[in-house]
C-alpha cells in the first residue's frame, strides 16, 4: 500500500523533470573527463546514468503498462426475507381457481338474470324472498354461486399495475358478518374472495354470525364450508348487532390486515392487492374499494368503465347521516390517474381493509354502540381527528346489493340509532353537536338526559391519541361543507298565523316541489328551518334546501341553497327579512310570503292579513 498515492503528471511537468535528469547526467560525464578517468570508466558510468535516467522515466508514468483487469463488484447479497423484483402473476394465484362457467347460464359474467315466464309457485316464491330480504332472492339462488364477472374492464393502469415484493404486501382476515342471510348471497359472497385473493395474502375468512335463526345457517353452513378449510364461522348466542360482531371476528383474526365485507357482494378482479399495497404505502390509512352496484332486482354486477375515473366521495349532513358526493375539482388535480387514491371526509363502513396494529392503535370501534348505525362517522371523526386518514381505492373494485330498506328489526328499536349518534356528537363534535341536536329532538333529549351510557374511555382515547377538535377536521378535511350557524337567529317550526299549521317540505322532496302546510308537530323533521346570519330560511337536516321566492301568486318551493361555501353567494329569491309585523319579505320581489286558499305564495305585503303573518315556534 502507497503511503502517498500516486498523482498523474501533466505532460509539460514530465518534460521539465525529463530534461533535469538528463542535464545532470552531462554534468557527471563532464567533471568525470576533465578529472582524467579513462574512456572505458566513461563508457561505464554513461551507461549507469541512462540506466538511471530510464528508471527515473519509468516511475514518473510515462511507461505504457499493460490494462489492469476491472475489479469485481461486490455485489450485495438478496435479503430472503424482502426479495427484490416485483410479484408474478403465478405468486399472485388466487385460493380457488374458478370452475369453467356456461356463457349462456343465469347472470353468467355478471349479466342479469332474466326470466320471462314464471309459474304460480315462482311468483310466490319471488315474493317471499324479495319480502324476507329485500333483493330478489329468486334470481340469486338460481345465479352459480361461482360466476364469473367477465373480462377486467378496470382502466388500464389499474390492470397493469404491478405490486413489489419489498416490502412484502401483508396478510389480511376477511371478516364477514351475516345475520339471517341468504344461502346463495353469503356463499356467492365466499366463494367471490376466495377466486379472486391471492393464496399468499388470504389468511382466512372469518364468518360471523349475529345470532342467526335460518336453520340453512347452523350446521349445514358449518358442514359445508369445512371443505374449504381457511374458513371458520363463530357465533353470538344473541342478537347484538354489526360493531359487536365485528369486534368479534377482529378479536380472533391472524392476518395483518382486518378486511371487512357484508354478507352479499362478489369482489371483482384483483380487488384485495390494491387495498393492501396502500396500506403497506401509509400504515395509517383506512382504505375501502370503488363500491360497484349489484342490482337487488337482476343481480346484474354493474362493471367499471376502461375510460372512467374515481367520481364520488363520501359525506355526512348534520343529522349525522352518510350519503355521496362529487369529489372536488382541486381534488381531482391532484390525482394523475386512477392508481391514487381519493381521500373522503367519511366513508360507508361497510367494506374496508385496515392494519390490525392500528386498528387496535385507534380504539377500533365504540363498543358501547348497540346494533348499527353511526359507527361508520363515528370512525371517519375519529381516524381524522386522531392523525390517520379514510381513502377509496379506485382500482379495487367490490360490487354490493344495496337494499333499499333493511329487512331486519333491531331488538331495542331505532332508538339505538340515535343513542349511538349522541356518543359520537359527545366525543368527535364538540360545540357543533348542538347543530346535531337542533335537527333531532329525540337526540337533544337523550343528551340531556345523558341517556347515551358511559363516554369516559372513548374521552381518555381521544386524549391519550392527541387528537385534534371538531373545527380543525372541518376546516382541513372537509373544507366544502356549509357550516350552518352555531347559534342562529330564529330555528325550528314556522307556524302561520291564520291557519295555525306549520310550513312543511313534505315527504321525499329533495328540491324542486312546493312546501305544504301541515299540523304543528313541533318534532323537527319535515318541519325544521332555520333563519341563517345570511337572511335564509334553510331546511337543512339532510340537504341544505332553501325556502325560494316565486312569481306573484305562483306555488313556493324548496330548492337547492345557492350559498354553499367559498365563492357563492345567496340568491335573490333566497334572502327573507322578517318585518316588525312579522311578515315575511322577499326583498328582490317586494313580496310577502301568504297562505291563500291552501297554497303558499307570495302576494303584496298586507300586515293586516294574519294569513301573512309567521312565526317561528
Amino acid at each position: 500500500m502507497r503511503l502517498f498515492p500516486r498523482r498523474r503528471m501533466s505532460p509539460l511537468k514530465l518534460v521539465l523533470l525529463g530534461g533535469t535528469v538528463f542535464m545532470l547526467a552531462l554534468v557527471v560525464l563532464q567533471r568525470d573527463v576533465g578529472s582524467g578517468t579513462s574512456l572505458q570508466d566513461l563508457a561505464d558510468k554513461r551507461d549507469r546514468v541512462l540506466v538511471m535516467v530510464r528508471e527515473a522515466v519509468n516511475n514518473i508514468g510515462l511507461q505504457i503498462r499493460a490494462p489492469q483487469p476491472p475489479a469485481v463488484e461486490q455485489r450485495a447479497t438478496e435479503d430472503a426475507r424482502c426479495p427484490s423484483g416485483f410479484y408474478t402473476q403465478a405468486e399472485l394465484r388466487p385460493h380457488l381457481e374458478r370452475p369453467p362457467q356456461e356463457p349462456q347460464s343465469p347472470g353468467a359474467d355478471g349479466r342479469a338474470f332474466q326470466k320471462d315466464r314464471m309459474t304460480p309457485e315462482e311468483e310466490k316464491e319471488k315474493e317471499e324472498g324479495m319480502k324476507r330480504h329485500c333483493f330478489n332472492q329468486f334470481a340469486s339462488d338460481r345465479i352459480s354461486l361461482s360466476r364469473s364477472l367477465g373480462e377486467d374492464t378496470r382502466p388500464p393502469e389499474c390492470v397493469e399495475r404491478k405490486f413489489r415484493r419489498c416490502p412484502p404486501l401483508p396478510t389480511t382476515s376477511v371478516i364477514i358478518v351475516f345475520h339471517n342471510e341468504a344461502w346463495s348471497t353469503l356463499l356467492r359472497t365466499v366463494y367471490s374472495v376466495l377466486h379472486t385473493s391471492p393464496a399468499v395474502l388470504l389468511k382466512e375468512i372469518i364468518l360471523v354470525d349475529d345470532a342467526s335463526t335460518a336453520e340453512h345457517l347452523k350446521s349445514q353452513l358449518e358442514e359445508y364450508v369445512r371443505q374449504l378449510k381457511i374458513i371458520r364461522v363463530v357465533r353470538q348466542p344473541e342478537r347484538k348487532g354489526l360493531i359487536t360482531a365485528r369486534l368479534l371476528g377482529a378479536s380472533i383474526a391472524e392476518g395483518e390486515v382486518l378486511t371487512f365485507l357484508d354478507a352479499h357482494c362478489e369482489c371483482f378482479h384483483n380487488w384485495l392487492e390494491p387495498l393492501l399495497s396502500r396500506i403497506v404505502e401509509e400504515p395509517t390509512a383506512v382504505v375501502s374499494p370503488e363500491i360497484s352496484t349489484i342490482d337487488l332486482n337482476t343481480f346484474t354486477f354493474h362493471k367499471p368503465v376502461a375510460t372512467s375515473r374515481a367520481a364520488n366521495r363520501g359525506n355526512f349532513d348534520w343529522s349525522l347521516t352518510f350519503g355521496w358526493e362529487p369529489i372536488p375539482e382541486d381534488a381531482k388535480k391532484l390525482r394523475k390517474d386512477e392508481t391514487y387514491p381519493v381521500k373522503t371526509p367519511t366513508f360507508a363502513g361497510g367494506l374496508f381493509a385496515i392494519s390490525k396494529k392500528y386498528f387496535e392503535h385507534i380504539g377500533t370501534y365504540d363498543d358501547q354502540m348497540e346494533i348499527w348505525g353511526g359507527e361508520n362517522v363515528e370512525m371517519s371523526f375519529r381516524v381524522w381527528q386522531c392523525g390517520g386518514q379514510l381513502e377509496i381505492i379506485p382500482c379495487s373494485v367490490v360490487g354490493h346489493v344495496f337494499r333499499t330498506k333493511s329487512p331486519h328489526t333491531f331488538p331495542k328499536g331505532t332508538e339505538v340509532i340515535t343513542r349511538n349518534q349522541v356518543r359520537l356528537a359527545e366525543v368527535w363534535m364538540g360545540d357543533y353537536k348542538k347543530v346535531f341536536y337542533r335537527r333531532n329532538k329525540n337526540a337533544a333529549d337523550m343528551a340531556r338526559e345523558h341517556k347515551y351510557g358511559d363516554i369516559s374511555d372513548r374521552l381518555k382515547l381521544k386524549e391519550r391519541l392527541h387528537c385534534k377538535n371538531f373545527t380543525w377536521y372541518l376546516n382541513t378535511v372537509y373544507p366544502e361543507i356549509f357550516i350552518p350557524d352555531l347559534t342562529p337567529l330564529k330555528f325550528g317550526a314556522i307556524r302561520n298565523s291564520g291557519s295555525r299549521t306549520c310550513l312543511d317540505v313534505g315527504e321525499n322532496n329533495q328540491g324542486g316541489k312546493p312546501l305544504i302546510m301541515y299540523q304543528c308537530h313541533n318534532m323537527g323533521g319535515n318541519q325544521y328551518f332555520e333563519y341563517t346570519s345570511n337572511k335564509e330560511l334553510r331546511h337543512n337536516i339532510g340537504k341544505q334546501l332553501c325556502l325560494h321566492a316565486s312569481t306573484y301568486q305562483d306555488p313556493v318551493k324548496i330548492e337547492m341553497c345557492q350559498l354553499k361555501g367559498k365563492g357563492t353567494s345567496v340568491a335573490p329569491k333566497q334572502e327573507w327579512v322578517f318585518t316588525d309585523e312579522n311578515l315575511l319579505k322577499n326583498p328582490s320581489s317586494g313580496k310577502c310570503l301568504q297562505l291563500k286558499g291552501g297554497q303558499i305564495q307570495m302576494d303584496y305585503c298586507n300586515a293586516a292579513d294574519l294569513f301573512q303573518h309567521w312565526t317561528f315556534s
